[in-house]
């Protein structure tokens, strides 16, 4: 489906962002990983897609928190891949707490990765896009770009922000062959929301797994998590020919979480 196809995900050495690159891998991309993590560990992730999949795979770091890295990182990106058709800008950091205590630095850190770094990647992928009349931009949001929850100001902040963005970039792109969707998740089973579902079972007293099946009862009436798998297929679904017409929208996945 999407053989020849070159993207780039951020975010990408674990948890969604990597989900993401395998299932457009699967499908026929080459891609850029990007992220943090154990060296060793990240050759063999990448490595992995390359062979399953028989596609190109190169991992590029940068520090996405700061805007004149991201821009060099995507023309990096192009160089090694020989051009950028499909951007997912994914990477984001959270952290929690009431607004009069959040520390400025997480502000400041979140909105830099979770919302600047959008727009600074996008800023950067779109001449080349628009040149070859052909792009597909997909912006991982969330639930929390639709709704809120009370300690998540500066996550809220930015996911509402990214949410923005997408359509702005819709607009400005429509008719030139580029796409601009989001895809909004409910609770997913990640590292970072792991350490949620640790501090609320400490907080509550209970064990690991009650206090995961209380985060779901919270917001998510499926009760049960989306899948890392199932937003990598979202995303092979809106790289395609089948979404050429959908811009400017977003996919909820979220069992049920907004439809209250």
């Amino acid at each position: 489906m999407l053989k020849s196809k070159k993207a780039v995900v951020t975010g990408s050495t674990s948890g969604i962002g990597l989900a993401i690159a395998r299932q457009l891998a699967r499908n026929g991309a080459d891609v850029v990983i990007n992220g943090f993590g154990d060296a060793t560990e990240i050759e063999r992730t990448r490595a992995a897609i390359e062979s399953e999949f028989g596609v190109r795979a190169h991992y590029l770091h940068a520090d996405l928190s700061k805007g004149e890295d991201t821009r060099q990182f995507i023309e990096e990106a192009v160089k090694a891949l020989g051009g950028i058709d499909i951007l997912v800008n994914n990477a984001g950091i959270q952290h929690t707490a009431l607004i009069e205590d959040f520390p400025i630095d997480r502000w400041d850190a979140i909105i830099a990765l979770n919302l600047s770094a959008v727009f600074h990647g996008t800023a950067a992928a779109l001449p080349h896009m628009k040149k070859q009349r052909w792009g597909r931009i997909i912006n991982i949001a969330s639930a929390h770009g639709q709704v809120a929850s009370e300690l998540k100001s500066a996550y809220v902040a930015a996911k509402h922000g990214v949410m923005g963005l997408t359509k702005v970039t819709a607009l400005e792109t429509a008719g030139q062959g580029i796409t601009c969707n989001a895809i909004c998740p409910g609770w997913v089973r990640t590292a970072l929301v792991e350490r949620q579902i640790e501090a609320l079972a400490a907080k509550n007293g209970t064990d690991i797994e009650t206090a995961a099946r209380e985060l779901l009862a919270e917001k998510q009436p499926s009760l049960e998590f989306v899948t890392p798998d199932q937003l990598g297929q979202a995303a092979v679904f809106l790289s395609s020919d089948a979404a050429s017409q959908m811009t400017g929208a977003h996919i909820t996945m979220d069992g049920g979480w907004t439809a209250r």
